[in-house]
């Protein structure tokens, strides 16, 4: 015997919400998200200034020297790891905070000055300082009138 139910709209809403939850929580898990090759993708903040570009990134747990940065053309590339504290076995009731190798290489589309590039670490914030090649900076114009 087929049973007909009740078109319930409040009951197919928080179902729906349910899975949009799910596929949300699983694209934007920090620190878990890989591109192939086994390191997680390092999440970072980048902004432009009149002369340069600046890229922010967390990298608590390590030292500077820990990190590897490279600038090849246009890839800039930041790559490092985090290695957990392993003193004593430990039960651990929840893990967030993201361990192992991380990578991340971003594709600078604006010419940059190589030489002038610095990086500064502090507080576990890595800045990287990318100035601006002189070709693209922008430049006043006078106008001369005749």
């Amino acid at each position: 015997m087929n049973k007909i139910g009740r078109f319930d709209p409040i009951r197919d809403m928080i179902t729906m919400r349910r899975a949009m939850d799910r596929m949300l929580d699983d694209a934007f898990a920090r620190g878990t998200e890989t591109r192939g090759t086994g390191a997680w993708l390092l999440p970072m903040d980048a902004y432009i200034t009149e002369d340069a570009i600046v890229i922010q990134a967390d990298v608590p747990g390590i030292s500077a020297d820990e990190l590897d940065i490279t600038l090849e053309g246009d890839a800039l590339t930041i790559r490092g790891e985090i290695k957990r504290q392993e003193q004593d076995r430990k039960q651990y009731i929840m893990l967030e905070r993201p361990t192992g190798k991380f990578e991340r290489t971003l594709n600078i589309n604006t010419p940059i000055d190589h030489d002038k590039v610095e990086a500064a670490f502090e507080n576990g914030v890595l800045t990287l300082t990318l100035p601006k090649a002189e070709a693209v900076k922008p430049r006043q114009i006078a106008v001369k009138s005749t």
